[in-house]
């Protein structure tokens, strides 16, 4: 486990940048990689202070794998497993592993829509279509892994016992999570340590996001429906964020109001430079107005440019609803292999 986002934190406290007030900061007038640094580690402060703090290190178990079930299929090996995430949660997941690979092989996480399904969703079981990205890639030839977040598929109990646990937020015990699905990755021998990335659609493309922040080792990240500025947000109604499966706290503290947020996603994005980023946002998306998704990649696109990056942050807008079209999917894999091979 990377200890990145604690860090951060004790870098907060003597960062003239990273005070509570640095979002007022425009982030073009950031000008050199150390400042960008420090501002950073204030985002990653504001964040917790929505969604409570990041676990310490005595959270940190033996990952104790364990499969329950192994699927032969054309081009890989589903292997239906558990893991340990503390010393009190197992998560369940899929994990693909594909039969054709050359020596250390890099690797997805991929993080499900919401659905009753979960994982099911993005392994092509169950649910819509246009999701089964984890499948998809494993045929391509990327050891994927698709762990359920609290609530959905086989991890139903697990929301309640987060908050009786100390949580505050479903949001930061997905972070948590999340970042141990890393740590079992690069545990493993055939996977490449380096090169691993985070892809999700919706539910998934934020928590990709949020991921990418408290967690460097994810060096490619795929945000398909994932996010929109908070004003844009249902014309800046945050009561969609506020329920059990992801921040009370808006509602809680911050009255779900934008204007009272201590962080927003133009800095969320901004944040993940200098690697790759990928953003499928189309242009009829009722849930993430295209309007706040264009906003956040052109506020970003001056932290990118300082670090010569402009390349790294790509997006598309298909003339689509709230969906992961085929195309633009595609052309999220080709940024991926350009990115890892």
């Amino acid at each position: 486990m990377v200890w990145f986002c604690i860090l951060g934190g004790l870098l907060a406290a003597d960062a003239d940048l990273s005070t509570h007030n640095a979002k007022n900061v425009p982030l073009s007038e950031i000008k050199t990689p150390a400042e960008w640094d420090k501002y950073c580690a204030g985002l990653r402060a504001r964040m917790e202070e929505v969604m409570g703090p990041m676990p310490g290190p005595d959270r940190n178990v033996p990952l104790d794998m364990r499969v329950e079930e192994e699927i032969d299929t054309p081009k890989y090996v589903q292997r239906k497993i558990t893991f340990a995430v503390e010393d009190w949660d197992r998560v369940p997941a899929y994990l693909l592993m594909p039969k054709e690979r050359k020596g250390k092989t890099p690797a997805m996480v991929c993080l499900h829509p919401t659905s009753e399904h979960g994982k099911k969703v993005v392994v092509g079981l169950a649910g819509a279509v246009h999701r089964s990205y984890a499948k998809e890639l494993a045929e391509r030839g990327y050891i994927t892994i698709a762990p359920d977040y609290p609530g959905f598929g086989e991890y139903i109990s697990s929301r309640k016992a987060l908050y009786e646990h100390g949580y505050v937020s479903c949001t930061m015990k997905g972070i948590w999570n999340h970042m141990r699905v890393v740590d079992l990755l690069q545990s493993l021998p055939e996977v490449d340590p380096a090169r691993i990335g985070c892809i999700g659609h919706s539910l998934g493309g934020h928590n990709t996001l949020f991921l990418g922040v408290f967690d460097p080792r994810v060096k490619v990240l795929v945000s398909s429906c994932g996010f929109t500025a908070f004003h844009k947000y249902y014309a800046g109604d945050l009561t969609g964020w506020t329920h059990d499966g992801y921040m009370p706290r808006i509602a809680s503290v911050y009255e779900k109001n934008p204007d009272r947020m201590p962080f927003d996603f133009p800095e969320i994005i901004a944040a993940l430079a200098p690697r790759a980023v990928f953003v499928n946002a189309p242009l009829h998306d009722a849930n993430f107005d295209v309007s706040g998704v264009r906003e956040c990649i052109s506020s970003a696109q001056p932290v990118y440019k300082l670090f010569g990056a402009e390349a790294k942050l790509a997006a598309q807008f298909p003339d689509a609803e709230h969906d992961f079209p085929d195309m633009v999917r595609n052309a999220a894999y080709v940024f991926i292999d350009t990115e890892f091979h």
